[in-house]
């Protein structure tokens, strides 16, 4: 029982929720601004409805595949979590993309990105920031 009680308590600590500026100031640091034309109001936008800003996001798909991190990305197509088939194209264990230091995170959204579906490769961003006034993500910011 003690030891599950230490395996939660890593598991919570490990974990990070970004407040929405936080995560607009990381994302900035890191070059996201305008990255392949993709606006900072945008990443904000997509890893709200995403993740919530949650490094530790999980969600299971239909397909079998498993969606990882703080962008949600897909074990099928950009890292390997050890369960099917995958592209891994960037090479990645799933793993990483759970850990409260984003840049692995940021990388391979990058290298998403770079994909001819672009920015389109996130169901998320297309319901609910493609279209819209995404500045919001950003506003009071300071960036």
């Amino acid at each position: 029982m003690r030891f599950l009680v230490f395996l939660l308590l890593v598991a919570a600590a490990s974990a990070r929720e970004f407040t929405r500026c936080e995560l607009a100031r990381a994302l900035k640091e890191a070059g996201m601004d305008g990255y392949y034309g993709v606006s900072l109001g945008d990443w904000v936008c997509l890893s709200r409805w995403e993740s919530d800003y949650n490094t530790d996001a999980i969600h299971h798909d239909y397909d079998g595949s498993t969606d990882y991190g703080i962008f949600q990305i897909n074990s099928r197509w950009w890292c390997d979590d050890g369960k099917g088939p995958t592209s891994n194209a960037c090479h990645i264990p799933c793993s990483s993309l759970l850990s409260p230091d984003i840049s692995t995170a940021i990388t391979c959204a990058k290298r998403v990105v770079r994909d001819p579906n672009g920015i389109r490769a996130w169901v998320a961003w297309r319901l609910h920031c493609e279209g819209q006034d995404v500045s919001q993500y950003i506003q009071g910011c300071g960036v």
